[in-house]
């Protein structure tokens, strides 16, 4: 378990960084979110395709996988619309319904095995996750987007460890790119942004980001149960904070730093129960 403890936490520090330099994208470029999510899975898919083997392909027969990568899409899309009007912390703190609704879904529909202690951990994390949002939620349509994008991405946490033994993680992060990217491919179109190098050097940073903090995500799924390792996807708000922080001058306040201590506490306590 500390060995996935450790891989879950580089990856949740890679996926905020894509994320990142996402809002940078379309808060400070003007670059459309939906040709955001569309080009962080065609260059991730294209990072990914020489690693891969023919068998992969394979893969597109399971109608699972086409559902996972949709859901994908629609998570990622949504996040990137959320980032493009409100900070990243808040968006972070949203979208952190998630492993919440990933918990339960594995319980109800993997039968992963559920203790009461474990159970008080996410809540206890999920509350930490309040501190940082505090009031202020209700119809911003940022943090409505972020909300809708933890659903989607609580229901692709739980669809990774369901199909992590059909094939290997690089396989599998290959068909999420792809098969996202087939999705919203005229969406993606229909939003090309200017040629300019600070565009391109951002979409490759975003697509880059993301793609590895996902492939790093699928070999932690292939060591551990969801229900253990969803408390440790709250990593991801405090790299979020501090991307926030250093990038777009967002300082945590006292608050947040509570929030933040309680989601560390709770996700390493998470890791050494049996």
């Amino acid at each position: 378990m500390q060995r996935a403890a450790l891989i879950m936490f580089v990856a949740m520090s890679l996926i905020p960084a894509g994320d990142s330099a996402g809002k940078l994208l379309s808060s400070s470029l003007g670059v459309a979110p939906v040709f955001v999510a569309w080009s962080r899975f065609v260059l991730g898919a294209l990072m990914v395709l020489p690693f891969i083997a023919p068998s992969a392909f394979g893969l597109l027969r399971d109608w699972r996988v086409w559902l996972r990568a949709l859901v994908l899409a629609c998570g990622i899309s949504s996040i990137q619309t959320a980032l493009q009007t409100a900070d990243i912390a808040t968006v972070f703190a949203a979208f952190f319904i998630g492993p919440i609704f990933s918990y339960v879904l594995a319980v109800l529909f993997l039968r992963e095995p559920v203790t009461p202690l474990r159970s008080i951990l996410i809540v206890v994390g999920f509350a930490g996750v309040l501190l940082v949002v505090r009031p202020g939620m209700g119809g911003d349509p940022g943090v409505i987007w972020a909300a809708i994008a933890g659903l989607c991405y609580g229901t692709f946490l739980t669809m990774s460890r369901w199909l992590s033994g059909i094939g290997t993680p690089i396989a599998l992060t290959f068909t999420q790119l792809l098969l996202s990217a087939f999705f919203l491919l005229p969406l993606g179109l229909m939003n090309l942004p200017d040629a300019t190098l600070p565009i391109a050097a951002l979409t490759l940073t975003s697509a880059f980001c993301s793609m590895m903090g996902n492939l790093l995500l699928l070999y932690a799924y292939r060591i551990a149960n969801a229900t253990r390792l969803a408390p440790l996807v709250y990593f991801q708000l405090i790299a979020a904070v501090g991307f926030g922080w250093s990038i777009f001058g967002d300082l945590p306040d006292a608050y947040t730093w509570a929030g933040l201590a309680v989601i560390l506490a709770s996700g390493i306590a998470s890791t050494r129960l049996r």
